[in-house]
């Protein structure tokens, strides 16, 4: 491994608990034996905490108080458009957007110290020049000028598993030797395997990889491998193209009940072909279980994909200059 990685992976390493380490709280069982991480945890309310945390905080993981209420004055502003919106006898961004209260700490990564994504390597900044999405092009001639989440294919990971503008529901069930992850967003469904298998071969992928999990403690470990490459996963520095993930992304989780109704997540996050170091991800899940899991039903009838090239595709350039020629003549 190179110096440079060797640091890094150390440096984030000591952010990590120890492996022998259990959880003070002992979570209920499973009729099985396992700790009952089962019920919905939606991650929702996470929306007003960055992933990144701003430049200017630097190294400082923690809000102060003056910062909190603030942030959680604006916070409040923004749910009661929901309630205003009712009275109004309107529909806006107050029913539209999904937000909640800031946490305390300043972002949600935790890991580089700044709270940023790292530096992308060259190989990586190459890959994300190359990354489109209806937020980068202005024309579009075929599909994968659009990037997999326009086309509501998949978040990948780590996305999956972080808060958006909506639909954040994460539902976890379990049976005897295997955990299934289910998510509001784009209704992807991971499956962990608990029964000791090894991975698949290295060419056999998919977008939210293969993965494999293990009890330690009270805290379920994951770890995936086996991912497709060039989906999204993150936006590094001020590029609006992010970095897309190589085949070498691996992504370790650590779900540790920490109360009958709290889970902490964590996650470190490595791919040295496009990342020059690892990050970590480390925030609170809540138990929600009257939260409504709704379906998540993207472009109705796949419209917008077809109309995004059909209104802007160099192919159909002559024919939107006669429709427009004919309109103009009426």
């Amino acid at each position: 491994m190179p110096k440079r990685l060797l640091v890094a992976a150390l440096a984030l390493a000591a952010t990590a608990p120890a492996v022998a380490e259990e959880s003070a709280y002992h979570a209920q069982r499973t009729a099985w034996g396992d700790p009952d991480l089962r019920g919905k945890w939606p991650i929702d309310y996470l929306g007003q905490t960055p992933r990144e945390r701003p430049a200017a905080m630097g190294t400082r993981a923690e809000l102060t108080e003056e910062e909190y209420e603030a942030l959680y004055k604006d916070a409040q502003a923004q749910l009661d458009r929901y309630d205003e919106e009712d009275e109004a006898g309107i529909m806006g961004m107050g029913h539209w957007a999904e937000r909640g209260h800031p946490l305390r700490q300043t972002s949600l990564i935790v890991a580089p110290a700044d709270g940023r994504y790292p530096p992308m390597t060259e190989e990586g900044a190459r890959r994300a020049a190359a990354m489109k999405s209806s937020w980068t092009e202005t024309q579009f001639d075929w599909v994968d000028d659009l990037s997999h989440f326009d086309r509501c294919i998949t978040r990948g990971m780590p996305g999956s598993m972080l808060p958006g503008a909506y639909n954040g529901g994460i539902e976890v069930f379990q049976a005897p030797g295997i955990v299934a992850i289910s998510l509001e967003m784009i209704h992807d469904t991971r499956i962990v395997h608990l029964d000791g298998r090894a991975a698949p071969p290295a060419h056999v992928t998919s977008w939210l990889g293969y993965s494999r999990g293990h009890w330690e403690g009270e805290t379920l470990v994951i770890e995936t491998t086996n991912f497709t490459p060039g989906v999204a996963i993150g936006n590094v520095g001020d590029s609006p193209r992010p970095v897309p993930n190589s085949a070498q992304l691996k992504i370790t989780e650590r779900l540790t009940p920490t109360a009958p109704d709290a889970i902490r997540y964590e996650a470190w996050i490595e791919d040295p072909v496009v990342l020059s170091e690892p990050f970590k991800l480390d925030f609170p899940w809540r138990r929600k279980d009257d939260y409504g899991m709704f379906e998540y039903a993207c472009h109705e009838g796949n419209y917008s994909v077809r109309d995004y090239i059909t209104a802007t595709g160099s192919q159909f350039a002559g024919e939107r200059e006669r429709v427009w020629r004919d309109a103009g003549s009426e």
